[in-house]
């Protein structure tokens, strides 16, 4: 699933500690917070960035990158109309991750699932396949970042969106996560960042809008021997608001808050290489309901 009217994937993460690696995944109990917010970025880090951050520039979406790259810096046809679309309503719990029997999607707008049903199933699994596109390592790449954006956000955002985001990922914010300056990954090295939903869950729809929150965990760094970036990992919950437009869900404004987080297992730590063996070997889902 990885800005604009908050932080979430922007600069969700707060300032949490100097480490610029403590949380995208905040394991390390730091907060995460949308540039903008009080606190750090999901990553523990609090970026060196202008006053205005990305999230106030674009006042449309927070992507979960965009908190990472602050931090660093110190979202076809679709299915038939749901009877209740017109309806307006707030959803309390969500329901039982069991399969509904529906299918969750019809295509894919190059890597990125689309064709999404439109009713709460499909708005759903539209946001957590977002979510995990934003917080990719994709979106340290300019061209691929524009193409993310342009699948999985509103029409409208989209062009200003790239701008800041450009501005965002400049060749000092990239060399101070661990790449080179124009984005590529130094030799011997895996850059991680990678977003998994845990879960998700409608709070509010109505007509062509519909607000859905992902739960979800996070890993970024520099995987290899000789970081000094380590791969950690972090928690942190993603709320979309979401549009019905062109016969698919977009992205139209986006926030980040940290949590609900875990208690640390007592689970030892991986070597560098294990760590970008596993990022290397395992391939990512295309999420649904």
């Amino acid at each position: 699933m990885s800005q604009d009217d908050e932080r979430g994937y922007g600069s969700e993460p707060g300032g949490r500690t100097d480490d610029a690696y403590s949380t995208l995944g905040g394991t390390r109990q730091t907060r995460t917070r949308l540039p903008g917010g009080d606190e750090g970025d999901g990553y523990g880090r609090r970026p060196a960035r202008n006053s205005r951050s990305l999230i106030m520039v674009v006042g449309v979406v927070v992507l979960l990158v965009a908190a990472i790259a602050f931090a660093n810096r110190g979202g076809s046809g679709g299915e038939a109309e749901d009877p209740a679309a017109g309806k307006e309503s707030s959803a309390a719990g969500a329901g039982p991750t069991a399969a509904t029997g529906t299918k969750p999607v019809q295509g894919k707008n190059g890597t990125i699932a689309s064709g999404f049903a439109r009713d709460e199933q499909g708005a759903q699994s539209a946001a957590a396949n977002y979510a995990v596109a934003l917080g990719s390592a994709e979106m340290f790449d300019k061209t691929k970042r524009d193409g993310i954006l342009q699948v999985t956000h509103v029409p409208a955002v989209v062009a200003r969106l790239q701008a800041d985001m450009a501005e965002a990922y400049s060749p000092g914010f990239l060399a101070n996560v661990g790449l080179n300056e124009d984005g590529s990954t130094p030799s011997g090295l895996t850059f991680v960042s990678r977003t998994v939903p845990v879960g998700t869950k409608v709070t509010a729809r109505s007509g062509d809008a519909t607000t859905v929150e992902v739960w979800c965990t996070g890993l970024v760094g520099m995987a290899g021997q000789g970081s000094t970036k380590p791969v950690t990992a972090t928690w942190f919950t993603i709320t979309e608001k979401l549009k019905w437009v062109d016969n698919d869900w977009k992205v139209e404004s986006s926030t980040q808050a940290e949590g609900p987080t875990p208690v640390n297992g007592d689970n030892r730590a991986s070597t560098a290489d294990d760590i970008a063996g596993a990022v290397e070997g395992y391939g990512g889902f295309t999420y649904a309901r």
